[in-house]
This record gives structure tokens, C-alpha cells and sequence, in this order.
């Protein structure tokens, strides 16, 4: 199941709440005691620094994959968003000895060299978001060969325990298959049929999405069912394929032009032969970008239309979007999970120098 620890960063007494949490997750995923309080003193700096220079925001800390085919290792991804006004300098904030009065000292440079992948975006006036992950070894960072890179954010209701979402992805040198399901409700039950849905994704990872979501329907029979969209890159063919069956999001950047990609109405495992969902076909060029997301993103969020997102790390492209889409005035409304989908040929590795 998702779990994700969300923790609003609103006063000092927050900041070790996220250390706390940051523990939690570094042992879930098994790490040694040295790269678990690496991930405590990266979390807490993160939390400091925003507490000081934006009076807040929030902290997301869950376990993700570290390869994304085959057995996987888990690994630590923690994001940091603020709508504060914005780094001025963001390489000068990097750099060692950059620090300030009131944080622990290390600087987010230290950070970025105990971090496998490290990335940070910020404008003025609008905030600033930082993605910290963290793996079992500290070398190996998480861009690959791969065609494209994918990743992505969970928010669970109310600060549940687990999201009752769940997205993930396959990557081949040939291509990358990318899922998100949310299932029906909220709590346990609604994540077992998400997870049902992941783990027909890795027992099936060739087939089309059209042939995909027919056989998560038949291994969401007895859960509650839930909204899933699967979308397929062959890289040899520059194509993207995508079918969706309920409430799932979906926007295709190819151009510089955004459109909507469509979902049939309805619940995958709800009923019994079901009408699938037909393919749709797209081209996919070096700066495509896919996202997909659950309904607790509202659906009129505003495309992003900052060429500095295209380079960064894809987690930390859905954080920047849902921090721009929501507020504190504002909070999700449900589950909420952002998934996006970048060329790799734009990106360039930022962990460890």
C-alpha cells in the first residue's frame, strides 16, 4: 500500500515531526543506520530552511522504487514545497557554506552529495520545491538509459496512514509503461485495489494498454474497483499509446501545445465484461511531457508553462504543479497523485558531485 507521511511544517515543533518521519521511512525501506540518519538530516535541513525563509509549507516522505524494472530495491523520496517568495539564486543556494544562522549548518549543498537524485525549482513570488531521494548506496543515481523518465507524488486524505491511489511504471530500453489507479473510496480497502492494479502492471509489462486494463479488470473482480489509465511509450516508434477507464487526468505536452487525452466513463473490476477502453495514439518528441493525476488535483489546473520544469527531475515537475494548483486556503479534497511522464533526452542527472 501508499503510504505517505504529509506533514505541514508550520513551527519549529513540525521540524522534528519530519525527522521523525523521515526515520519511519528510511527504515520501512530497509536502509543501513548511516543512510537513515543521512535521510533524517537531509529531511530536517529541508524543513528548517523552509520554515525560516518561506514561514512554511509542506513536507511529503514516502518509499519508492529504485530501479524501475525487475526486483527493486526502495528507496526514500522526500519533497519540500513552500509558497514563499522564491530562491533568487538557486546555484549560490547550493553551493557549500551557504547556509543560514538558524538551520543545522550543513547547506544544501552537503544535501545534494548525501542524496542519490537532488533538485530543487523555485520563482519569486511563487514558492520553492525541492526533491530530495535517497537510496540503500549512496552512489548510482536514478536517471537512466531509459527512453523517459517517470515519478511522481502521492497525498493521502486527511493525513491518512495509506492513499487509497497508486501509480507506477516499467521501463525497458524499448519503452516505459506508466499506470495510475485510484481506487474506489479512501483507507485500505480503496488501496487494495490500487495495488491490485500495480501488480498486474509488473506481471504484464509488455502488453498494450487497451490489453492491460482488461486484465486489471479481471484482477480488481471483489475489490472495489478503480479508476485506471495505462499509457505505453515505444521508444523505436516515437508513439505514445494511452486508454483510461473512469476519472483519471491525463494532458500530452508534444509541440508546446497541451491537450487532453480521454478516459471512458466507468470502474475497472466494477462489472463484468466491461466495454474496454479504446487506444489513443500520439507522437512523442523530445520535449513531450505526460501527466497523469487522480480527481484530487482539481481538473482545471493550469498546464505549466515554465521551460526551467522541463529538465528536472519528474517528481519534482508534479510537486511544482501541485503546489501552483493548490494552497493552504486550498488543501486536496482527496487522495490526490501526480505522475509525469519527460523525455529523457532533456534531463540531466543531479545527485551526487
Amino acid at each position: 500500500m501508499t503510504r505517505v507521511r504529509d506533514i505541514p511544517v508550520r513551527d519549529t515543533t513540525r521540524v522534528r515531526d519530519v525527522r521523525v518521519a523521515a526515520e519511519e521511512a528510511a527504515a520501512e525501506a530497509g536502509l543501513d543506520p548511516l543512510r537513515c540518519a543521512s535521510v533524517a538530516l537531509v529531511a530536517t535541513e529541508l524543513a528548517t530552511n523552509m520554515l525560516k525563509h518561506a514561514g512554511g509549507g509542506q513536507v511529503l516522505i514516502e518509499t519508492v522504487p529504485h530501479v524501475a524494472a525487475g526486483p527493486v530495491a526502495q528507496a526514500v523520496q522526500i519533497l519540500a514545497l513552500d509558497h514563499g517568495p522564491g530562491i533568487p539564486d538557486i546555484a549560490e543556494a547550493a553551493v557549500d557554506g551557504f547556509s543560514t544562522t538558524e538551520s543545522l549548518g550543513i547547506g544544501l549543498g552537503t544535501c545534494r552529495r548525501l542524496c542519490n537524485d537532488f533538485d530543487m525549482h523555485s520563482r519569486p513570488g511563487r514558492g520553492t520545491t525541492v526533491l530530495a531521494r535517497l537510496a540503500p548506496e549512496r552512489s548510482g543515481h536514478f536517471a537512466t538509459t531509459y527512453p523517459a523518465r517517470a515519478g511522481g507524488l502521492h497525498i493521502p486524505l486527511a493525513a491518512a496512514a495509506v492513499s487509497g491511489d497508486a501509480a507506477s511504471w516499467y521501463s525497458t530500453p524499448s519503452g516505459v509503461t506508466v499506470m495510475l489507479a485510484d481506487g474506489l473510496g479512501h483507507g485500505e480497502a480503496a488501496a487494495e485495489a490500487s495495488d491490485a492494479a500495480v501488480r498486474t502492471l509488473h506481471q504484464n509489462p509488455d502488453l498494450p494498454p487497451q490489453d492491460l486494463l482488461r486484465s486489471i479488470e479481471a484482477a480488481l473482480q471483489g475489490t472495489r474497483g478503480a479508476a485506471v489509465a495505462v499509457a505505453h511509450l515505444d521508444a523505436g516508434a516515437q508513439r505514445l499509446s494511452f486508454a483510461g477507464t473512469g476519472n483519471i487526468g491525463a494532458r500530452l505536452r508534444t509541440g508546446g501545445a497541451w491537450e487532453h487525452l480521454l478516459s471512458r466513463p466507468g470502474i475497472v473490476g466494477a462489472y463484468r465484461h466491461a466495454r474496454p477502453a479504446s487506444t489513443q495514439s500520439r507522437p512523442w518528441a523530445d520535449d513531450a511531457m505526460l501527466v497523469l493525476h487522480s480527481d484530487g488535483l482539481p481538473s482545471r489546473w493550469a498546464s505549466p508553462d515554465d521551460p526551467t520544469l522541463d529538465p528536472l527531475d519528474p517528481a519534482l515537475i508534479a510537486a511544482v504543479i501541485l503546489r501552483d494548483t493548490l494552497s493552504p486556503a486550498s488543501p486536496v479534497r482527496d487522495d490526490t497523485t501526480l505522475t509525469v511522464l519527460t523525455a529523457t533526452a532533456a534531463a540531466t542527472p543531479r545527485g551526487p558531485r
